[in-house]
């Protein structure tokens, strides 16, 4: 009954659900993790995750106002996602709040890196860098770059409708 009466003051769960399921899908694809050789770690697979999303969230800004709506809801669906799998780890709640923040800062800068890496004001091998490897990455960086390059041209070919709806395959 409470939900009735307050359905327009709580956060529908499915927004933004469809782009997050697809970006995590392409998260998860060996490559990053074997060509690429970002760590298979919590760590890694967070950096190539918010890399992904960081990249998804500056093609989303082209959009105007509709593209900043479906951005919000991406951005919300990563907090409920990030607040959910940390308590699943363990992080109880005097933490967990501080652990979110840092992740949504993180994935802030990583926004801030792409946006001139987009731009062409910083090289893609670099931001590439910066971007997945804590320790200067390795040589392998130039496929970690190429892989992004590639999703940041499929993304520039997708509507803002073909992007809400998690309709990332070419």
């Amino acid at each position: 009954m409470l939900g009735f009466l307050f359905r327009t003051l709580t956060a529908r769960p499915s927004r933004g659900a469809a782009m997050f399921d697809a970006i995590t899908a392409e998260a998860r694809q060996p490559h990053w993790y074997v060509g690429g050789e970002v760590p298979d770690t919590i760590d890694g697979r967070f950096a190539v995750l918010a890399t992904l999303m960081a990249l998804t969230l500056v093609r989303l800004e082209a959009e105007g106002d509709d593209g900043n709506r479906a951005s919000v809801a991406l951005t919300e669906r990563f907090i409920e996602v990030m607040e959910s799998e940390h308590r699943e780890l363990g992080l109880g709640d005097p933490t967990l709040g501080k652990k979110v923040r840092k992740l949504v800062g993180s994935l802030s800068r990583r926004v801030a890196l792409w946006r001139e890496t987009v731009a062409d004001e910083r090289d893609w091998n670099e931001g590439t860098r910066q971007s997945l490897y804590s320790d200067g990455g390795p040589e392998a960086v130039s496929h970690s770059a190429r892989a992004l390059r590639d999703y940041w041209a499929k993304l520039g070919r997708l509507g803002l409708a073909e992007l809400a709806g998690g309709k990332l395959d070419d």
